[in-house]
């Protein structure tokens, strides 16, 4: 991509600025590294983002179904793979394959024998996004509490 010369329409970085830029290994995490709390990284305040790492073969992914929150969904493996199950099927979730799923409609994701690291985007159709505290920087890692 070519930049325009025109500096003046090129956004500048600093404190609430028109761009961020971060090195994804060092947002901060929660559940072992394995959440990165990208939204809050960023500075995004329009819709829901986070990394997500999952080691090969991981099981433990919650199947749910953003029933309560009205959330949709999208889901673009970064590195690796696997398959995700919506609504009882079985999908592929890879370089090649991106979801989408609506709120109410089970999924669950299931990493490959590589792993995956995920971008998940989520908001509400319609709605202002407001985000959970599980997103927030500084929040507490639901992974060590009691």
């Amino acid at each position: 991509m070519i930049w325009p010369a025109n500096k003046a329409t090129i956004p500048t970085g600093g404190p609430m600025a028109g761009f961020a830029v971060k090195k994804i290994d060092e947002m901060e995490a929660i559940y072992g590294g394995g959440f990165k709390r990208a939204r809050a990284e960023l500075g995004v305040e329009s819709f829901g983002m986070q990394i997500i790492d999952m080691p090969p073969n991981f099981e433990r992914y919650p199947t749910h179904d953003h029933a309560g929150d009205g959330q949709e969904e999208v889901f673009i493996a970064l590195r690796g793979g696997g398959r995700i199950e919506i609504d009882g099927e079985l999908h592929p979730l890879d370089a090649d394959h991106v979801a989408r799923v609506s709120p109410g409609v089970p999924r669950k994701v299931l990493p490959g024998d590589e792993g995956i690291r995920l971008l998940v985007l989520g908001g509400v159709p319609g709605e202002v996004y407001d985000p959970p505290d599980i997103s927030k920087l500084g929040g507490l890692d639901p992974a060590l509490q009691g």
